[in-house]
């Protein structure tokens, strides 16, 4: 059960190299982000920590659909995540899978882990802060992903695994 996390220009590579399963997009509106998977879930959100005028903030029902498109992930095959730069949307999707794969108490396990996949890994607050309430996590992922703290300064993230099923996480 493998989560592989990329920015957009490595997605073509990962799709051939792992055949993942399931794939999810996290573009600005209008953003060219078009790659075929088996089971594919395209949100289009801009990657803002709270509501601006003439943006469109992540909501409720882009983790709802997140969540409830994770839940018809089997993990036979990888499932991708990919964003624009591999740093924020993505890795804030992926937390919020790990952490709905498990039973609460786990998010600061997962929160480090991450960091430890990801040294420029910034989730995106406003996710994070979407699932937590959904999950009924009592601000235990908000407060875990704040413990890590921003990650290092880049223009575009290193693709990343986090394994669901074990101790594990890798850098690509």
């Amino acid at each position: 059960m493998r989560l592989i996390v990329s920015p957009l220009p490595q997605v073509e590579q990962l799709l051939v190299e792992h055949q993942p399963s399931h794939l999810v997009t996290l573009a600005s509106p209008g953003a060219e982000a078009a790659f075929d998977a088996e089971h594919r879930l395209d949100l289009r959100f801009n990657d803002i920590a709270a509501p601006r005028e003439g943006l469109v903030a992540p909501s409720m029902e882009h983790v709802e659909a997140l969540l409830a498109f994770a839940e018809g992930w089997t993990g036979a095959r990888p499932l991708l995540i990919h964003c624009w730069a591999g740093v924020s949307r993505s890795t804030a999707a992926a937390y919020v899978i790990a952490c709905a794969r498990t039973a609460p108490g786990c998010e600061a396990a997962w929160a480090a882990r991450l960091r430890d996949a990801a040294p420029t890994a910034t989730p995106n607050p406003l996710i994070i802060a979407l699932a937590d309430r959904l999950l009924d996590r009592g601000d235990a992922m908000v407060r875990a992903v704040e413990a890590i703290g921003r990650g290092a300064e880049t223009d575009w993230g290193d693709p990343f695994e986090l394994n669901l099923t074990s101790e594990g996480a890798r850098r690509r």
